[in-house]
């Protein structure tokens, strides 16, 4: 458990559409609290199917935002490390979140991957390289970070990835 930080301008767009963008626009001309909860839970609802179109569920899974400190929370049990961090990972990989306040529980602890923010010039390839000595191991980080990622070559600056132990 514990905050993680992420590149607020980096990640999956998903407020800037449908009932999250409505949302935020009212909160904007009228910031009464009943219209900021409101764009606060649109946009909690946005990172929830979206970690829902990955495949990715926990058993009690409930996220919500705060749009003021761009703070994602999630709460739930998941059933490995793995798709705890992956869960932690989607959410924080949104355009507009600054931080995921972690608060799930794990049934399968396993040890914890490192966790690597991409910077420009960055491939799995050199990324490998610099945490197993190998740049043909990039499959791992690849695998390690599915559904998010649909190819090796599509990662982009601010995303953070998960590292799994070699």
């Amino acid at each position: 458990m514990g905050l993680f930080s992420f590149i607020k301008e980096a990640g999956e767009k998903l407020f800037g559409t449908g009932e999250a963008k409505a949302a935020e626009q009212v909160a904007k001309k009228e910031p009464t609290p009943v219209n900021v909860e409101a764009a606060n839970r649109a946009a909690a609802n946005a990172i929830a199917a979206y970690v829902a179109k990955m495949n990715l569920t926990a058993d009690g899974l409930t996220i919500g935002f705060d749009g003021k400190s761009g703070t994602v929370i999630v709460q739930g049990m998941a059933a490995t490390q793995e798709i705890k961090e992956k869960i932690l990972l989607c959410c924080g990989n949104v355009d507009g979140v600054e931080h995921v306040q972690d608060q799930m529980g794990v049934i399968e602890a396993e040890a914890a991957p490192q966790f690597y923010t991409v910077v420009r010039g960055d491939t799995l390839s050199k990324i490998s390289k610099e945490f197993y000595g190998n740049a043909n191991l990039y499959m791992r980080i690849f695998e390690a970070n599915k559904p998010m990622l649909s190819h090796p070559d599509k990662i982009y600056p601010g995303q953070m990835l998960r590292i799994p132990p070699q």
